[in-house]
């Protein structure tokens, strides 16, 4: 971000009437000075679109510019009524009027959509793609109603912080119909979170008009999640401030969702370059009729306020011409800094309790991962731990067992089945302040919120600066029976979508230690705990101040033949197997427990490479595509001549899981699996 000082030499000063940014009407009927108020926000609003637009069309904006012409008198006057020190909102592509009172300079708002040096994201994200998490306010994503539930959970994180605080957030007609927004309405009236779910309805989707999108009103669908739900007419200004009011009163102090449903209209299309050509010109010219901003200036000017309004309009238009000259001047972003990014450095060193003389108990992977949980719940306040059935129940694999009894149910919480706003709950939680730990009971159901994990979550601070300090939990891999649903290793997928962190153990005291590294961690972490571990093997466990250590490869077992890597349950049958070749062919190998996927550090697996001059990857997850391709990949094309023969991958096949143990026993490694690949792989050299 610009600093300020560097801001007031580059941008005109902001004029003293655009700091007044609070509308808060005395009565059920607003006065003039509430409306004048209203209207100034609402027409520098539509001075701001229209130059922007003009750059677009004259090529000197790219991306998908969007204008917020017809929505003006929905977003300007929740935006003015909110408490901008403690409450959550996120704004959508039409949402310019918000972005313009909550923060930062009109000119860096014009940065944003230039996407040049000045932009605060650096450039990196699209045009309508920001906002200012540190002041609570959410930048969307395109995937639309992702938003909905980080304001949940910002929302949340404020009420258990003692404020008194609501969220607000937008989605349009189209959007209504994603399965997110089913999700997150659901969720918040479970939850009792105090978030005003506003649609704006402009009956096109795109392209794509109202009878093709839903059936009946969509404000009914408010009774169907147990909250109030409104429904207004943009147009009708005067009358939607008091209605706005209320709801923002009434949403404060009952604790309640609420739905309100603003009928406005398509005075532009989709993006700049939508020329709207789908829509009858007869009905885009009633549209323009109706259109709000002119229509109320026009009440005002009856009013006796033209003087006014004509030297407010003057002095808006030339503040924007002065600071979008200014801005256009800027140069272009960098490449400095994109890959150090990426992550956040994690700051955060919470001072766990350890006594010295403690000993360690003899404790299977489920139990240390549940001691883990306790310690974090009981030694840092900010944790939260949430999942389905994870509470009286104690989740499908009895991880969470008797946590919700000592520590609550604010603390410990079932969710409904929605995964997606579950971690888009979560991600808002820990932009917030919080420190929630998800679990997913399947990692294959984790797929229900890929685009939460990775292209929300994932890519949350490399956009906005913002860090997301959340534990997800993934019950993976197969052995049990279980099948296609409940029984893949899914890391690869998550790998391949920069941002996130993941750690795979593969014994009892490094899923504790891998608790709390990832629990301190500032980024969100995938821990994938391999279902077959919870209860194979007990093992001593006690709190380890080195725990960190576990970001990095543990050496299991030492030799000189070849070097042998892998993670998770694998570990355990490939040791097996290389005490079989020490045994019968007198070979001994280095065995490398992974551990940390990423970020992947491979200092000791290269020197160890450079010496055996052999190298083995062994994993559950299939074949084609697996992360062994990325392993073998990234020491080859450094160490190709270090190698005496071509590495050897060992994985499951390229097919679904089947169920059928004996069908699953030929699908994953074992072993038997693991020894006569790598001794046909002996025998071929």
């Amino acid at each position: 971000m610009t600093s300020t000082v560097q801001k007031s030499a580059i941008y005109p000063q902001t004029p003293e009437p655009l700091l007044e940014r609070d509308l808060r009407p005395a009565s059920s009927a607003p006065s003039d000075q509430d409306l004048l108020l209203t209207y100034r926000w609402m027409a520098y609003s539509r001075f701001v679109d229209v130059r922007i637009l003009e750059l677009f069309r004259q090529g000197k904006m790219k991306g998908t510019v969007t204008c917020s012409d017809g929505n003006e008198g929905i977003v300007a006057p929740l935006a003015l009524m909110l408490d901008k020190e403690i409450d959550c909102v996120s704004w959508t592509h039409r949402g310019l009027p918000g972005h313009l009172i909550w923060s930062d300079h009109l000119g860096d708002h014009i940065c944003q959509y230039l996407g040049n040096s000045g932009s605060p994201t650096k450039g990196r994200e699209g045009n309508a793609h920001h906002g200012d998490p540190k002041n609570r306010s959410f930048p969307m994503i395109s995937h639309l109603g992702k938003m909905c539930s980080n304001v949940m959970g910002g929302t949340d994180s404020q009420r258990r912080k003692g404020f008194d605080a609501i969220g607000v957030t937008f989605f349009g007609d189209g959007g209504s119909s994603t399965g997110e927004i089913h999700e997150s309405l659901n969720l918040a009236s479970v939850l009792d979170i105090p978030v005003i779910f506003v649609i704006e309805n402009n009956k096109y989707a795109y392209s794509t008009p109202l009878h093709e999108q839903y059936a009946g009103n969509l404000v009914d669908r408010a009774a169907g999640y147990g909250m109030k739900g409104i429904a207004l007419d943009a147009k009708d200004l005067e009358s939607n401030l008091s209605i706005f009011w209320d709801a923002v009163q009434e949403t404060r102090s009952s604790g309640r969702p609420m739905l309100i449903e603003t009928h406005s209209l398509r005075l532009r299309g989709h993006a700049g370059y939508d020329t709207c050509d789908y829509i009858d010109p007869n009905l885009v010219e009633k549209w323009i009729q109706d259109d709000c901003l002119p229509n109320f200036r026009t009440r005002l000017v009856e009013k006796g306020f033209e003087e006014e309004l004509d030297k407010e309009d003057a002095y808006l238009k030339e503040f924007v011409d002065t600071t979008l000259s200014a801005a256009i001047k800027l140069p272009p972003s960098g490449p400095i800094g994109l890959i150090e990014d990426v992550y956040t450095r994690s700051r955060q060193s919470i001072d766990w309790t350890s006594e010295e003389n403690e000993e360690a108990s003899e404790l299977t992977f489920a139990q240390a991962l549940n001691r883990a949980h306790r310690k974090i719940l009981t030694e840092s306040p900010e944790s939260i731990v949430m999942g389905q059935d994870i509470a009286d129940y104690g989740g499908p694999f009895k991880v969470t067992g008797n946590l919700h009894k000592d520590f609550g149910r604010s603390r410990v919480l079932n969710t409904p089945i929605c995964e997606s706003a579950t971690v888009g709950y979560a991600t808002g939680l820990a932009i917030t302040g919080h420190r929630p730990i998800v679990e997913f009971q399947f990692a294959d159901f984790a797929v229900d919120a890929t685009t939460q994990i990775t292209l929300n979550a994932g890519t949350y601070h490399f956009r906005s600066g913002a860090s997301v300090p959340m534990v997800m939990r993934f019950p993976c891999g197969g052995g049990l029976t279980f099948g296609s649903f409940h029984s893949q290793d899914l890391e690869a997928l998550y790998l391949h979508i920069p941002g996130t962190k993941l750690i795979y153990p593969s014994t009892p005291q490094d899923a504790y230690d891998a608790m709390l590294a990832a629990y301190e961690d500032d980024n969100p972490v995938l821990i994938f705990e391999h279902k077959k571990l919870y209860r194979l093997l007990k093992a001593p466990v006690k709190y380890n101040p080195s725990f960190g250590e576990v970001w990095k490869p543990a050496l299991r077992r030492s030799g000189d033949y070849a070097t042998a890597v892998t993670y998770g349950e694998m570990t355990l049958w490939t040791n097996e197997a290389l005490d079989y070749l020490s045994e019968e062919y007198e070979l001994s190998c280095d065995l490398f427990d992974l551990r940390a996927l990423a970020p992947l550090n491979l200092d000791a697996i290269r020197a160890s490479v450079a010496r055996t001059g052999r190298l083995v990857v062994v994993h559950e997850s299939r074949r084609n595509v697996g992360f062994g391709a990325e392993l073998i990949a990234r020491i080859t094309e450094e160490q190709f001549f270090d190698l005496e023969a071509p590495p050897l991958r060992i994985a499951s096949k390229d097919m679904p899981v089947p169920f059928a143990p004996e069908l699953e026993a030929s699908f994953r490694p074992d072993k038997n699996i693991i020894l006569n690949a790598m001794i046909d792989w002996i025998e071929a050299d």
